[in-house]
């Protein structure tokens, strides 16, 4: 079969409208980013998977109440997000972050950020240091900072669309991304000097 390369929204007037072709295409095109979004907030990709599918199901029987006046991307979101809460209402348990998860405003880990001159080798043991101390530190942030850091940084919304998919103010979005930053950048000052170091 031909792939379909229409744009969400047309996919999704398309399902609504009936059609299973364009609804596995949206399927397609959303799997992997909500099983990525809701992995960090459940610790196994058995888990995860299961919330990837509870979304695509509530994603089904809700399909008919999406306005086209938002984004199908913040829609699917929020969906995903409505499912993982309810998950870990129900488990009560902590959730680990992914190790790769970008610091800085420019979207790139920290790791990448840090230039030296120093053998292969040793820079290879730092940057595994800090992959973990980074997932440490993503995972102390409160609920509500670390979900606006994981949909700016890793998924790409903006401030706006973030806002819609927890239902909070911009300007509290911004707050949460600026506080969700520092305290990134405090735990994580000592590779902040060393960087300095080798410049």
């Amino acid at each position: 079969m031909t792939a379909r390369h229409d744009t969400d929204e047309e996919l999704m007037t398309c399902f609504q409208g009936g059609d299973a072709c364009a609804f596995d295409q949206l399927y397609r095109r959303y799997r992997g980013p909500v099983f990525s979004f809701v992995l960090r907030f459940s610790s196994a990709p058995d888990r995860a998977a299961d919330l990837t599918q509870e979304t695509f199901l509530r994603l089904v029987r809700s399909g008919g109440g999406f306005r086209h006046g938002s984004r199908v991307a913040t829609w699917i979101f929020t969906i995903a997000r409505n499912v993982a809460i309810d998950a870990s209402r129900r488990q009560q348990h902590r959730r680990h972050q992914s190790l790769d998860q970008p610091t800085a405003d420019e979207g790139r880990p920290l790791s990448e950020q840090i230039h030296s001159e120093e053998p292969l080798a040793d820079r290879g043991v730092i940057s595994e240091r800090l992959k973990k101390d980074l997932s440490d530190a993503i995972e102390t942030l409160p609920e509500e900072q670390k979900e606006v850091f994981l949909l700016r940084e890793y998924h790409g919304l903006s401030f706006k669309e973030i806002a819609e998919v927890v239902g909070a103010k911009e300007g509290t979005i911004k707050s949460r991304m600026r506080y969700a930053l520092e305290a990134l950048r405090r735990a994580l000052s000592p590779y902040e000097d060393y960087a300095r170091t080798l410049q």
